[in-house]
């Protein structure tokens, strides 16, 4: 088989984006129990800058070809696949459960998760490969929307139904709006009937969100905004808070929260480190959730919400695949509102 293109991210540093170029290197082949997809979107998502960066300590050989976002046509089915997946046009999930050694004296610890992507080769090339437990038939669906909706929808839902049981009539913060996973929650949070704060540090940003439905917006311009967030819900605070960013706005977030109000973390694009009130976390009875990725239940859930037009992705851009480096470069910036799309069709 000829060989395929991929754009690949050559050597960790940063800008990751000054890293990227195109390159040409040998199709996969599906292993049992996998399926080859011929490429049609795929997107970007924060995971794609820190694989490019480079994670300290951890051996990484390079180039390497990221991606956790794909949607395409199935190509070639590896063994113990059923025939019938080929032809059809797929959206993978990403995120596959590892399996560990059993022990006599001990119960699984919980959900361990490999990423394709971050830990096999991705979605940013011609072809890629995935478990067939782990893509979905989406029929006729448009393939650079499908792309756009995936992983960041996937994280939102966990984190908004599973993790934070969100209820009709709540208020919701959604702090960094602009991002594929804020974007997606605000979508989520509004189809299920919940009030929405939005911050960013960019007014464009908020007039965006507005247009998407958010029910109020906080300019950060650097500082606490928690007091703007209260006297927007009648002083009372939110119930829950979204967060992907991290560091940078932590403390206001659990300073934004009502008595009894959820926060749940799936990142920390500024940091690891915050400074928090655990005061304020013990007497107002908050609870601190993380959330990572989903699992295919959660997957057929919110995809299926997509297949019947209940919720679509915001996208920022799409890209042909000769261009992706500027993609990359946008995404490094933190200028996108919404995701952005690599089109491998063009």
């Amino acid at each position: 088989m000829p060989g395929m293109k991929a754009i690949a991210v050559m050597q960790g540093g940063q800008p990751v984006a000054s890293n990227v170029e195109i390159i040409e290197i040998e199709p996969p082949t599906p292993d049992r129990g996998e399926v080859l997809v011929r490429t049609e979107s795929s997107a970007l998502n924060h995971l794609d800058l820190w694989v490019g960066m480079g994670i300290p300590g951890v051996e990484r050989s390079w180039p390497r070809v990221t991606g956790s976002d794909g949607v395409g046509i199935v190509e070639k089915i590896g063994p113990g696949v059923n025939e019938a997946w080929l032809g059809r046009r797929v959206i993978m999930n990403a995120a596959v459960e590892v399996e560990h050694a059993h022990y006599p004296d001990l119960a699984p610890a919980g959900e361990d998760l490999g990423m394709i992507g971050e830990h096999v080769a991705g979605s940013m090339a011609e072809m890629f490969v995935a478990p067939v437990g782990n893509v979905l038939d989406i029929g006729e669906s448009d393939a650079v929307s499908a792309a756009a909706f995936g992983l960041a929808h996937l994280t939102a839902w966990r984190m908004i139904r599973t993790r934070a049981r969100l209820r009709s009539g709540e208020w919701v913060l959604i702090p960094g709006i602009g991002g594929g996973v804020a974007t997606a929650a605000l979508g989520i949070a509004k189809h299920l009937g919940a009030r929405i704060v939005v911050t960013s540090r960019h007014a464009s940003k908020l007039e965006r969100a507005m247009e998407l439905g958010a029910d109020a917006t906080v300019l950060d311009e650097g500082v606490d905004w928690s007091r703007e967030v209260r006297r927007i819900t009648g002083k009372r605070g939110v119930d829950l808070c979204i967060d992907s960013v991290g560091k940078a706005v932590h403390l206001a977030c659990i300073k934004s929260l009502a008595r009894g109000g959820r926060f749940v973390t799936c990142g920390c694009t500024s940091g690891a480190d915050p400074a928090t009130d655990l005061a304020r976390v013990f007497w107002n009875q908050l609870s601190i959730l993380g959330s990572t990725m989903g699992d295919m239940d959660e997957f057929r859930e919110v995809v299926h919400l997509f297949k019947t037009g209940c919720l679509s992705p915001v996208i920022d851009g799409v890209y042909p695949w000769q261009r992706g480096a500027e993609a990359w470069a946008r995404l490094e910036a933190g200028d996108q509102c919404g995701k952005l799309v690599i089109d491998w069709t063009a």
